[in-house]
């Protein structure tokens, strides 16, 4: 198991794909936590019927400094995905099941080797969000808020999430072996449909409650805060709910590629 790991770890960090994502993933996060953050410290607060909005800065600081969870999450999810999907679009995994002939070890060797890279996605998210958060609050004279442990508990939960984020992707890439779809389900589910869905079923009162259950949704209730909770548009479910329904996408994934891709005899 240790060489089915060393394999899989070295087949990573000899190719540019992993640093390429992390620091397109940490451009995004940083853009996008600066814009809400500040939006927050200094844009308009004055509500369509008048009224001054007021947001308390605890719900503030945790919107922006989670803003890798909301809209940062491709990115893990896509590194996870090509893991696998790599050693059918190269045509390796004949190859590399001559050293590993165990299938199951081969999978665990994958999201041992994912385990790493996924703490480091988690961690650069964070400090990405924080980085640029904590300039604009304090550029407002608005609490950091680097001092309340519900705070740091969700930053810290924000590098969970991320991190579970890449072993779903690991599922995802076994039950889908094309890369190219792979890449254009990740990217249109995590950009388009979920979006639209959360705020399509967010009108349909007997519906609403089915948003929390969706991939992003569970991925946002594991930090305690998103974009869409906090303009109102969804609720999440508790921490360990979250965690509990985003691995378990990634184990149904996973399931449905052992069942299909992962038993087909190779040629």
């Amino acid at each position: 198991m240790t060489a089915t790991f060393r394999s899989e770890l070295r087949k990573v960090t000899t190719t540019r794909l992993w640093w390429v994502l992390l620091i397109l993933m940490a451009a995004t996060v940083v853009f996008f936590a600066g814009v809400f953050a500040f939006a927050f410290a200094f844009g308009d607060t004055t509500g369509a019927d008048g009224q001054e909005l007021v947001i308390p800065p605890r719900d503030m600081a945790i919107t922006v400094y989670t803003m890798g969870v909301s809209l940062g999450y491709a990115f893990p999810l896509a590194f996870g995905a090509l893991m696998m999907t790599s050693e059918f679009r190269h045509r390796t995994l004949a190859t590399t099941l001559l050293a590993q002939p165990s299938r199951s070890r081969l999978v665990l060797g994958k999201l041992s080797a994912a385990l790493p890279f996924a703490v480091l996605y988690g961690v650069v998210s964070a400090l990405a969000s924080v980085g640029v958060g904590a300039v604009a609050f304090s550029m407002s004279d608005q609490p950091v808020m680097l001092d309340d442990p519900d705070v740091l508990r969700s930053i810290g939960l924000s590098v969970v999430a991320m991190a579970a984020w890449m072993l779903v992707g690991v599922g995802f890439g076994s039950a889908v072996t094309n890369q190219v779809a792979a890449i254009v389900i990740v990217l249109g589910w995590t950009q388009l449909v979920e979006p639209i869905l959360r705020l399509a079923l967010g009108f349909v009162e007997p519906l609403a409650p089915v948003a929390r259950f969706l991939p992003g949704a569970a991925g946002e209730a594991l930090a305690g805060s998103s974009f869409y909770s906090a303009a109102g548009m969804s609720d999440l479910l508790p921490a360990w709910g979250g965690l509990l329904v985003l691995l378990g996408y990634g184990a149904v994934a996973a399931g449905v590629g052992w069942l299909t891709s992962l038993r087909r005899d190779l040629a």
